[in-house]
């Protein structure tokens, strides 16, 4: 039966030599893919996916001056939050042991900031 070498990787099994099976990818063995991760990527790829429907709709974005004093448009603003977030995380894990939802919401109120005054 083709399921009976299906296992989830853990640490301890990076790096064994394992048999082949039908439904090994060699190229995202390389990341331990759990499911926060698998929906961050997801989370991201719908941000892209919803701006660029949106951009379609209502092209332009009307570039704006917040704070910063720089024009940005909504494309930009996408990026400053998703890079921001993704700097908030690892700081986040790195600086404290709490809860890492804490640093999700954080994210994404620093995001509505930044879509409303940046």
């Amino acid at each position: 039966m083709i399921f009976t070498n299906l296992y989830a990787s853990s640490w301890s099994t990076v790096g064994q030599p394992k048999e082949k099976s039908l439904f090994d990818f060699d190229f995202i063995t390389w990341m331990a893919w759990t499911w926060p991760t698998a929906s961050f990527f997801i989370f991201i790829a719908l941000c892209i996916t919803v701006m660029y429907f949106w951009e379609k709709k209502d092209p332009g974005g009307n570039p704006r001056k917040g704070i910063l004093t720089l024009n940005t448009t909504r494309g930009d603003r996408l990026f400053i939050s998703l890079l921001s977030a993704a700097f908030i995380h690892l700081a986040w894990l790195g600086l404290t042991d709490f809860n890492l939802w804490i640093a999700t919401v954080l994210s994404s109120m620093f995001a509505i900031f930044v879509f409303k005054y940046v």
